[in-house]
């Protein structure tokens, strides 16, 4: 999924974001403010994580204002701030979480797992598509009771999908979630994750679960597709 790392301390940014790649997120980052408040409204993120102290423009005068102007992208504040009050304050301005400095890096990877499951309406973390299983929590995925091994960026793939099962995702709405800003690949890099998945998730299995709609994108077959869809999968 798709992150914003507001923070203007670097070497703190630059920790965090590669802990989070890692985690295998696609992250952008803003220094400041009104950097901020630029890629909040030019980008669709999944979870923003927001340093209260920033220069040019404070975190919570942002916060608030992207409540004002329906900017639903979840919102975690990552502060040294932890006083009760201004807990409060951050959570009745519009944060679904609040983590004060120091933390965990493995309390921040559950709080954004747990955001993203809430924004898609999924509560258990074990998400089960026929006989594919996706655990969210440790990110391992079994078929027919068979481990299999993804890279960070095919399992981020799968579960977007999965989060979206029985719904056609477009490659741009694909794109849009699961690159940062830097990504340099060319456009049918999709394409290819696709067939990576396909060949680690559907090859010697059935039924195919990974299915492609002509001119509109891809979906994982839920219960209620059609049987004979995605007998041929290309």
């Amino acid at each position: 999924m798709r992150l914003l790392l507001v923070e203007d301390h670097k070497p703190l940014q630059r920790t965090l974001r590669q802990s989070l790649e890692e985690e295998g997120f696609a992250v952008d980052a803003a220094d400041t403010g009104t950097e901020a408040d630029h890629k909040v409204r030019t980008a669709n993120y999944d979870v923003i994580l927001l340093d209260l102290m920033l220069p040019e423009v404070d975190g919570m005068s942002l916060l608030k204002q992207w409540r004002k102007d329906g900017i639903h992208s979840h919102v975690i504040v990552l502060t040294a701030r932890g006083e009760l009050d201004d807990k409060v304050k951050g959570l009745d301005s519009g944060a679904d979480d609040y983590l004060v400095k120091p933390f965990e890096l493995d309390e921040l990877f559950a709080r954004i797992r747990a955001l993203i499951r809430r924004r898609h309406s999924v509560k258990d973390p074990l998400i089960k598509v026929f006989d594919l299983e996706i655990d969210t929590s440790s990110r391992t995925i079994k078929r027919a009771g068979t481990m299999i091994h993804l890279t960070p960026r095919e399992y981020s793939l799968l579960e977007f999908l999965a989060f979206n099962r029985g719904k056609v995702v477009s490659r741009t709405m694909i794109w849009d979630h699961l690159y940062d800003e830097n990504d340099e690949n060319t456009s049918n890099v999709v394409d290819v994750y696709i067939r990576y998945l396909r060949t680690k998730i559907d090859r010697s299995f059935s039924p195919p679960l990974i299915l492609t709609r002509w001119g509109e994108g891809y979906m994982l077959r839920d219960e209620n597709t059609p049987a004979e869809v995605g007998k041929s999968p290309t």
